[in-house]
């Protein structure tokens, strides 16, 4: 069943005859029904219905315009949304309608469609079996009862702007020239939608405080027409203090983040918690050391007593007995003891030694790189240079680690030491810190300038970018670029040899980076660079570091958390302001290739009939702009300067708002019905009968009664 607001009393049904008219403004946004000869509708909801069901029972209901907080708690309104009947103001969805012995005036848009204005005769008489009803233009009544107050003449303009399409309409001894009137498909619909993009873009993280009905509020009480677009949107851009002052901010609700210390009893409380987790991981961290133990001794018996069973086969069956375990050797059955051995000691907590005579010598390892060329086949030779580049590899990963060792134990001594002196005088000490920080930082980033730009400067010292690649390099740069041009050249005349000779093993010594003793030098500023900052960063609270003083080591920043503040929820209406009601001069800027208000006037004057005897003039000198999208402040001052454009100069122009934008179509319906001459305006049932859908189409009302 329908839920519909009714009258407060039944007693006022019973006040009007059946004969007295009811009158219906059927817009699109809101729909107004009251009695002919009143100032003020009966009832004003919003022109939309609902249909969800119901959360207990599961029925499905309707819900006429505005609902009730109280009572949609009750529904689930999930799977249905507000539909309206209208589909650019004219009446396309009859089924939503069906919601009275009198007369009927209704209102409708401008040409409406004969469809429309057939279906609806047919809803009103076959279902409500009304006596009689005549239809009327909306913009029409406002303009005719705006005249009775003396805002506009006999000659004028009626410039509509509705919610969803805007329309001009000349009116010529009183009566409206329909031939010459203009739409436009933008209005308060369309202000409203924009508004409501511009905000979401603008504040993506309150999306789901901008709704519908909140942006509609903001835009009737903070929108406006710029008088000059292009001017008013420059101050905003230049952010001079009169766009501050324009601008509008809607704060969300905030409530201050409230910081207290935790008492005694929380922290006790954290601390157990923390032992507790503590102790688990301990015992987590235990049951899985002696489970990795018992494998490692298990691994080991089993490696021990395989060896035992090799002493005990003749030296013939060694090789089947090596492939049945998997093994290739009985030294790599010993190595492969040694490194479990190693790692039981490790899991035990115990100190490994390494024993260097368990581990194959050079020799062992690579048994072709002493012997002479002559004496090798050419297998071998093959073999000899393949075992040449394994032993320069072994060695160079060898003096690597050794020399990460060595800097890891000078890197251990110098923190030490600086500990000590940190603790003799902690404020000389974080002092000499911060200045060796930027010693090396300058050190560091005039390296990196220097590699880019290359040495030579001008008078300026500003280092040129123009120098060649070669004018960048050091002096072991280019030495290894010479070496490793004379060997490409060398390799290119003949058979590829190199590394054959140990001369060329030498020269693959020559230019490998580890012999580039500035590129060392450089290394060493830099990790020296890094233990610095890290000591500032454990003992300087207020220390920064910053990424880009290390190539080396690129670091991303971190964003620091901010906690938010009352800036943080508003909402800020600064150019929308005035941008969104700019659609109804400019709709091009929603993708809508239509003319605008000012424009429309001056094509509706060019439409009229019969032009001549100072007709133009006359109307110019009375517009009247009415609906509820000619509420914002300066919108008659833009359409007196858009029609001022258009027009020859020093025509008279005045453009006037509406008593009532919103309620005047209403106000003049009523006052239209309540005349003696309305019976003669409309058509009765019997008539719709009779003549059909082709009397409804001839079917015009007369205004001047």
């Amino acid at each position: 069943m329908p839920y519909i607001t009714r009258p407060s009393r039944q007693s006022d049904y019973k006040k009007f005859p059946t004969s007295c008219p009811i009158v219906i403004d059927n817009g699109a946004s809101n729909f107004r029904i009251g009695w002919a000869g009143e100032y003020d509708p009966r009832l004003t909801f919003r022109n939309v219905v609902q249909r969800p069901r119901h959360k207990t029972t599961g029925e499905t209901v309707t819900i006429v315009g505005d609902h009730d907080p109280a009572l949609m708690r009750y529904f689930d309104c999930t799977r249905s949304s507000y539909r309206s009947a209208f589909d650019s103001n004219v009446v396309y969805q009859f089924e939503i309608m069906e919601y009275v012995e009198h007369p009927v005036l209704m209102t409708e848009c401008v040409c409406s469609p004969v469809q429309s204005r057939s279906k609806m005769a047919e809803l009103l008489f076959e279902t409500y079996g009304v006596p009689s009803i005549a239809f009327g233009v909306d913009a029409a009544f406002s303009y005719k009862y705006n005249q009775e107050l003396g805002l506009c003449n006999n000659d004028g303009l009626a410039i509509c702007s509705g919610f969803s399409t805007s329309h001009v309409i000349p009116f010529v001894d009183g009566e409206p020239i329909f031939e010459a009137c203009s739409r436009t498909n933008v209005g308060g619909y369309h202000v409203t939608d924009y508004l409501k993009q511009l905000l979401s873009l603008k504040h993506p993280n309150h999306m789901s405080s901008i709704t519908w009905e909140k942006v509609e509020e903001l835009k009737m009480e903070h929108c406006y027409v710029a008088l000059d677009y292009a001017s008013e949107a420059r101050i905003f851009q230049k952010g001079e203090k009169e766009a501050e002052e324009k601008t509008r901010r809607w704060q969300l609700p905030w409530v201050p983040p409230i910081e207290e210390s935790p008492s005694e009893e929380e922290i006790a409380r954290k601390a157990a918690i923390k032992e507790k987790q503590g102790q688990r991981l301990r015992e987590m961290a235990a049951a899985k050391r002696y489970s990795r133990i018992t494998e490692l001794e298990n691994e080991l018996q089993g490696l021990e007593f395989l060896l035992q069973q090799l002493e005990n086969v003749e030296e013939d069956d060694v090789p089947s007995f090596l492939v049945e375990t998997g093994y290739g050797s009985k030294q790599e059955i010993e190595s492969a003891v040694v490194k479990v051995t190693q790692s039981l000691r490790k899991a035990k907590g115990e100190q490994v030694e390494i024993e260097e005579k368990l581990e194959p010598s050079n020799a062992e390892k690579f048994p072709l790189v002493n012997v002479p060329d002559n004496v090798l086949s050419p297998e071998q030779l093959k073999e000899k240079k393949k075992q040449l580049f394994l032993k320069t590899t072994s060695e160079g990963r060898q003096r690597a680690k050794q020399k990460r060792f060595e800097e890891e134990q000078q890197r251990e001594r110098q923190n030490q030491q600086d500990e000590e002196k940190r603790l003799e005088n902690p404020e000389l000490y974080l002092e000499q810190l911060r200045a060796k920080h930027r010693e090396l930082s300058e050190k560091v980033e005039q390296r990196k300038r220097l590699k880019t730009n290359g040495a030579r400067t001008n008078g300026n010292h500003n280092f040129s970018g123009g120098v060649g690649r070669g004018e960048r390099l050091n002096a072991a740069q280019k030495e290894r670029m010479r070496l490793l041009t004379t060997a490409a050249f060398d390799r290119g005349k003949g058979e590829d040899t190199f590394g054959v000779r140990d001369e060329d093993w030498q020269l693959y010594k020559l230019m490998s980076k580890d012999n580039d003793d500035d590129d060392e030098g450089q290394d060493e500023d830099e990790a020296e660079l890094v233990r610095v900052t890290s000591r500032l960063q454990d003992i300087d609270p207020t220390f920064v570091a910053k990424p880009e003083s290390s190539s080396f080591q690129p670091i991303a920043e971190v964003p620091r958390y901010r906690p938010l503040t009352k800036e943080d929820f508003q909402i800020t209406l600064g150019v929308e302001r005035f941008r969104c009601p700019e659609i109804l001069f400019q709709p091009n800027m929603i993708g809508i290739d239509q003319a605008g208000l000012d424009e429309m006037t001056g094509i509706s004057i060019q439409r009229l009939p019969s032009k001549g005897n100072g007709i133009e003039d006359r109307i110019t000198s009375s517009v009247l702009v009415t609906g509820g999208s000619c509420l914002f402040p300066g919108i008659v001052e833009r359409l007196e300067a858009g029609i001022r454009k258009i027009r020859p100069f020093e025509s008279p122009i005045r453009v006037v708002r509406a008593s009532d934008p919103v309620l005047d179509a209403w106000r003049g319906a009523a006052a239209y019905a309540a005349a003696a001459q309305f019976s003669y305006q409309t058509f009765s049932r019997q008539d719709y009968y009779e003549k059909g859908e082709d009397w409804l189409r001839r079917y015009r009302m007369k205004y001047t009664v």
